[in-house]
């Protein structure tokens, strides 16, 4: 039986919450001859079921800063230093088909005809690092030809939301390319909506989507096929 552990960032001010959505999350997620189960960052103790066989998939929209350095620091911190991490939930291969699926369902239950229908992309951003924003354009560029028009807003860089979402017609859909659901999806997106005027359909975060948890278990699966 197989150690898998979903990760996610997590809410250092409340970790409770998030810790038990990144459990829910993991419950759904069925891998034959696999344990899985989630964990946050911010949650103290939460990595130390891994250990250097666990199967890492972090739950996070871009490979920057905190797959790349804080994970890894925080795995080896728990004694995991070799645990596999794979990429983040936003290089999931599956979620392009994911995303277009979810903005042509909603496009249909509005009675929008996906190609006269506008879509906002809404994501972190980065200060500090190109990934989180790249991300979410290398999404937008994949959607693109399925919609009238496609952009992106962020919460820490420009464009910001507000800006991306001031004068969109009222038949858009705002995608909110987020893993979890935390403060900038329940506070900073729907205020920087207000803030514009933003008159479509809002969906939740992507990283709820009902095919989630069956697409995540692919990636695992494929992930354990490939070890002896």
């Amino acid at each position: 039986m197989r150690n898998v552990l979903i990760v996610a960032h997590g809410q250092p001010g409340d970790p409770a919450p998030q810790q038990q959505a990144i459990e829910a999350l993991a419950a759904r997620v069925h891998v034959p001859d696999a344990q899985v189960g989630g964990a946050t960052l911010a949650m103290p103790g939460a990595l130390d079921r891994a250990d250097d066989e666990t199967l890492i998939y972090p739950m996070f929209m871009a490979t920057g800063w905190f797959t790349r350095s804080e994970l890894p620091r925080r795995l080896a911190l728990a004694g995991a230093p070799n645990a596999r991490i794979l990429p983040p939930f936003g290089s999931d291969p599956g979620l392009p088909a994911l995303c277009l699926a979810l903005i042509a369902k909603a496009a249909e239950t509005q009675g929008w005809p996906l190609p006269q229908t506008h879509l906002l992309i809404a994501a972190h951003g980065s200060g500090r690092s190109r990934a989180p924003s790249e991300a979410a354009r290398d999404m937008a560029a994949a959607l693109a030809p399925h919609t009238a028009a496609t952009s992106c807003g962020f919460i820490e860089e420009p464009p910001f939301i507000a800006d991306a979402a001031r004068g969109l017609p009222a038949q858009t859909i705002c995608l909110p390319l987020f893993a979890t659901r935390a403060e900038h999806v329940t506070d900073d997106l729907p205020a920087a909506l207000d803030e514009a005027g933003f008159r479509g359909l809002t969906l939740p975060p992507v990283g709820l989507a009902p095919d989630v948890p069956a697409m995540i278990a692919e990636s695992i699966k494929a992930a354990l096929s490939e070890r002896p």
